[in-house]
């Protein structure tokens, strides 16, 4: 007995309906296209993608070298910065133990990225960041032609000098504010932009001009010790002191305990 025929089930073609893995629409072949475009014709396949490994190392070779450099120049304004410190304190000291021997100024170093100078009631703490960093567009010296002709310029690491009351660290008040006097910026030429408070009487700032020498970091540690005298202790209002807690009491906190008036900040600076 004859075998029943049956028609043959008809092919469909299933089109990419955009599925991880779902088959090309029949006609096409080759690599599918990076930039999401409708892939190739049978016959004419894409070029590969472009090695990543060049473009990772373009970058490291780029930016991430300049970056290191940067903390080199950093680290070597930083140093710097501590030799003018101590030779500023050695030579105020002859001058104020004569007058009044009570008047104690000296240089504390803490770590390879920190020192302080003590100088009457007052401490500055100068701290280098580890990091390197890079700021908007509109901001100091970025919109200057000087940036912009060299994009290695676009990145910066940062010393601050930080002005705290003396006896804050000596009875460790944690809850005492220390106040930001200047920031220093340094760049992959070596060079320059100080930004601070009104007190430093900062200059006009072009980072173009501002090669990092001993006489510049001098003025700004001399700077930022004048700032820091100025800026007077206010004693807090009677209302604010006529009770305290038992926790500040057993934490030997001061019942009056004066605060810094604080700094301006000079944020329309110069530059070129």
């Amino acid at each position: 007995m004859a075998k029943k025929k049956t028609a043959p089930t008809p092919v469909t073609t299933q089109t990419d309906d955009g599925t991880p893995g779902a088959p090309q629409p029949t006609g096409t072949s080759g690599s599918t296209n990076t930039d999401n475009a409708a892939p190739n014709a049978a016959g004419a396949p894409a070029d590969a993608p472009a090695d990543r490994l060049d473009q990772i190392f373009d970058g490291l070779k780029q930016k991430s070298s300049a970056k290191q450099a940067i903390y080199r120049n950093t680290m070597s304004t930083f140093d710097l910065l501590r030799k003018v410190t101590q030779e500023l304190v050695v030579e105020l000291s002859r001058k104020i133990t004569p007058v009044d021997s009570t008047v104690i100024i000296e240089y504390r170093p803490v770590n390879d990225m920190e020192f302080h100078i003590r100088f009457s009631g007052d401490l500055l703490v100068f701290v280098m960041h580890s990091n390197i960093v890079t700021f908007p567009d509109d901001y100091g010296p970025m919109p200057t032609k000087y940036v912009e002709d060299d994009f290695r310029r676009r990145f910066f690491g940062h010393i601050m000098a930080y002005n705290f009351m003396a006896d804050s660290i000596k009875y460790q008040r944690f809850n005492d504010p220390g106040y930001l006097v200047g920031r220093l910026l340094i760049n992959i030429d070596n060079h320059y932009f100080l930004e601070g408070v009104q007190q430093l009487e900062l200059p006009d700032n072009d980072m173009s001009d501002n090669k990092v020498t001993a006489d510049g970091m001098k003025l700004f540690v001399e700077s930022a010790m004048i700032a820091a005298v100025n800026n007077d202790l206010i004693a807090p209002p009677l209302d604010d002191i006529q009770k305290i807690s038992v926790k500040q009491k057993l934490e030997n906190q001061q019942v009056s305990r004066p605060s810094k008036v604080g700094f301006s900040f000079s944020h329309e600076q110069v530059v070129h």
